[in-house]
């Protein structure tokens, strides 16, 4: 069932987002940026952004949309569980598998091997996404982390909004660099030539990568990307804007590339506060055995 507040602010509060989710405490903070971005919650009968200053008279309306039922059918696929426990799951996606039904990926998505494994998954806003926090493309690979429960969803996400978790990629990339290391801040956006990529666009959304280059072969480098953002598709962006495509990637790179399952392109190393504990958690996996060895032939080549 949808839900409808009417909040009078007595006295001057901080941003929008923050006291409304301050006064409705089953709203997450992120969940309440969604429906301010939908135009879900009015201050004094107008829109308003995400950070406006709350003042002493304003009212404000908040419209909580009912949820999507969930619509997702539990399938036996194996799952490559890191770590699991009452709050949290870090799985090791394997490269060909889409994280959450969409259209034209209804099922054998992520969310339908997990909703097998466990019922206990934190529900979204959508219905199709329960206990996503983050995504990682189809065909890349590597470690995400589940939500089993409200309190560890809102945790996680705040943690990825402020970015203090951890987020490494290893990447195999086109061509050789100068420099051992680098830092990519372009702003990413729709592309608006061809709505099915992003690009690096002047009123995209703020996006940051940072790379360190930890080998080099003839013709293609072995780099290591850390995230300080999380746009679409962000280091596949952010690696052809500056010449060096990721290898195999069908979307951003060149045609001529090296032979594989998709973009070489592997989410190593997966660093947060556990949302209970607060104690500080990190996993890494390797690569999967198709990176693993190309990079061999490289070396074989060099």
């Amino acid at each position: 069932m949808p839900k409808k507040y009417l909040l009078e602010v007595k006295d001057e509060h901080g941003r929008l987002d923050k006291f409304v989710s301050e006064q409705i405490p089953d709203l997450s903070r992120t969940r309440v940026k969604e429906l301010i971005q939908d135009d879900n919650i009015l201050v004094n009968q107008k829109k308003k952004k995400v950070s406006y200053k709350v003042q002493a008279g304003d009212q404000i309306e908040v419209n909580v949309p009912a949820v999507k039922p969930l619509d997702v059918v539990p399938e036996d696929i194996p799952l490559d569980i890191v770590y699991e426990d009452d709050d949290v799951i870090v799985v090791n996606k394997p490269q060909g598998m889409v994280v959450h039904p969409a259209p034209g990926h209804s099922d054998h998505t992520l969310v339908n091997a997990l909703l097998y494994h466990t019922k206990d998954l934190a529900k979204s806003p959508e219905g199709f996404r329960p206990g996503i926090v983050h995504r990682i493309d189809k065909d890349t690979s590597g470690l995400l982390m589940i939500a089993k429960n409200a309190k560890a969803r809102e945790s996680l996400e705040d943690q990825l909004a402020h970015k203090t978790n951890k987020r490494i990629y290893w990447a195999i990339v086109h061509g050789n660099f100068s420099e051992e290391n680098g830092t990519i801040d372009a702003p990413i956006g729709r592309n608006p030539y061809d709505r099915k990529k992003m690009a690096v666009v002047e009123r995209g959304k703020k996006a940051i990568t940072h790379f360190k280059v930890l080998k080099q072969f003839k013709g293609y480098s072995l780099i290591e990307c850390q995230l300080e953002t999380g746009r679409t598709h962000q280091i596949r962006v952010h690696l052809d804007y500056i010449g060096h495509a990721v290898a195999g990637d069908p979307l951003y790179g060149p045609r001529k590339t090296l032979k594989g399952n998709g973009q070489f392109l592997h989410a190593k190393v997966l660093g947060f506060k556990h949302p209970r504990t607060g104690k500080w958690m990190e996993f890494s996996v390797e690569p999967p055995q198709i990176f693993q060895e190309t990079l061999a032939q490289l070396e074989k080549n060099k």
